[in-house]
């Protein structure tokens, strides 16, 4: 089935269609690579071992659905894939696998390298059998060093890059993110890197490895602030709910009733005027130190500076309620700012809602939902969200059909895929059983 967008009336093939993606990942940074590609209208197999991908049934906090529910991980960054189960330690699916790689354009994995080449699936043996495809992997920490392999969770790499010593307040200890935006930048490197080289493959003619790594996402992310620091020597402490490299008054405020504001800069001075006496605070309407976008900012202004300005508007935001502020500050579109939502606000938020950046996803045990959805918007050749997370195997059936697996071999290979799973079950059920040492 021709996967479409429709622009003035015609249909569109995707930009992705025809492409086909094998997938072996786990939890975040690799499957939402896959993620981005399926939207755009690849083809994505996700190969699972017997027991699956290990975030199927995660369950993390407050999940009050019925236990065996898919997990909310999982549901984020796997819709529309299908699913293949396969116990790649037998020699039968291996060889449905590599029927499928005959055929498939991306190998997308973030397996760590040792289980990769025990399955002969590292990158020069696929290469070598298969010249044309695109071998895409991603890890922790870099294809190189003494950490290459070194296990990775969102977290330890945003420790690494810098990101967690400069987050939080200096008097406190240092603070994660919070969300893995690390895990999710990792991705986004990835599937980048992926179309690349897709496009690098239509003028060469050949397939190459692409690699990118959560630590170097995380880097990417602070290219500023490292340069700054790299530039200049400064040592940047954590500034709580402001910069560390931004002094002035930019940062989030607490208002009366308890919610918190971002201001960001204020871009003319009539609408520096307009805040500082809707906030009572009329003496830094003519305070020389501000009087610039650029003193606004932080230039030419000392630590102490930006102390006083923060502490003025500290006061000023918590005399007035939310209400009172969003209602002024929309009145002034040359002040940059935003009201702090929480997520279930973010749900609701009518520009999310107007540029289509949720989709719906049915769970069963759920039912229907709003995840995230496609966010690179194409004007002639769009892609779109298809549909819901897989089923463990699901595909073995239709997928291995499609790549010429027999009947025979298709039956034999779910078997085995169930046999492993009931064993592995029965083993985590013994070990929970099994008294404390």
């Amino acid at each position: 089935m021709l996967e479409a967008g429709r622009k003035e009336g015609r249909i569109v093939a995707e930009p992705l269609h025809g492409i086909t993606v094998v997938e072996m990942t786990v939890a975040v940074q690799g499957p939402a690579a896959g993620l981005y590609l399926r939207d755009m209208g690849a083809e994505v197999i996700k190969v699972e071992p017997p027991i699956g991908d290990a975030s199927r049934y995660g369950r993390g906090t407050q999940n009050e659905t019925p236990e065996g529910t898919l997990g909310p991980q999982f549901v984020a960054v796997n819709r529309g894939k299908r699913s293949v189960c396969m116990d790649l330690t037998t020699p039968l699916a291996r060889a449905a696998l590599h029927r499928v790689l005959e055929e498939a354009d991306v190998f997308l994995t973030n397996y760590r390298e040792p289980a990769l080449q025990k399955m002969g699936l590292g990158f020069d043996a696929l290469h070598e059998r298969y010249p044309r495809l695109i071998y895409a992997s991603v890890n922790g920490f870099g294809p190189r060093g003494p950490d290459a392999d070194k296990a990775m969770l969102d977290g330890a790499a945003a420790a690494r890059s810098g990101l967690v010593h400069h987050t939080g307040y200096a008097d406190r200890a240092p603070s994660l993110a919070g969300a893995i935006t690390i895990d999710t930048s990792g991705a986004q490197q990835l599937a980048l890197g992926i179309m690349t080289a897709l496009y690098a493959r239509e003028r060469a003619g050949i397939g190459q490895r692409v690699q990118t790594s959560a630590l170097g996402a995380a880097l990417w992310r602070q290219q500023w602030e490292i340069t700054h620091v790299a530039m200049t020597g400064a040592e940047l402490p954590r500034a709580g709910n402001h910069h560390p490299n931004i002094k002035g008054p930019y940062g989030v405020y607490l208002t009366k009733d308890g919610d918190a504001i971002m201001i960001a800069q204020t871009m003319q001075n009539e609408a520096w005027d307009a805040l500082c006496i809707f906030a009572e605070t009329f003496e830094l309407a003519i305070d020389p130190r501000f009087q610039t976008p650029g003193q606004r900012l932080g230039e030419g202004l000392t630590a102490e500076d930006s102390l006083e300005v923060r502490r003025r508007l500290t006061d000023a935001f918590a005399r007035k309620g939310t209400q009172e502020w969003v209602d002024f500050l929309y009145t002034q579109p040359e002040i940059v700012w935003e009201r702090v939502r929480s997520w279930q606000e973010v749900l609701h938020d009518e520009q999310t809602l107007a540029n289509d950046y949720l989709t719906q996803v049915s769970v069963e045990g759920v039912g229907q939902f709003q995840t995230v959805g496609t966010l690179v918007q194409l004007s002639a050749t769009p892609g779109a969200p298809k549909g819901n997370p897989p089923a463990l195997g699901e595909g073995n059936e239709d997928v291995l059909r499609q790549f010429g697996v027999s009947a025979e071999d298709r039956a034999a290979i779910t078997l085995q895929a169930t046999q492993a799973r009931e064993a592995l079950l029965a083993e985590i059920a013994k070990m929970k059983a099994e008294p404390d040492a």
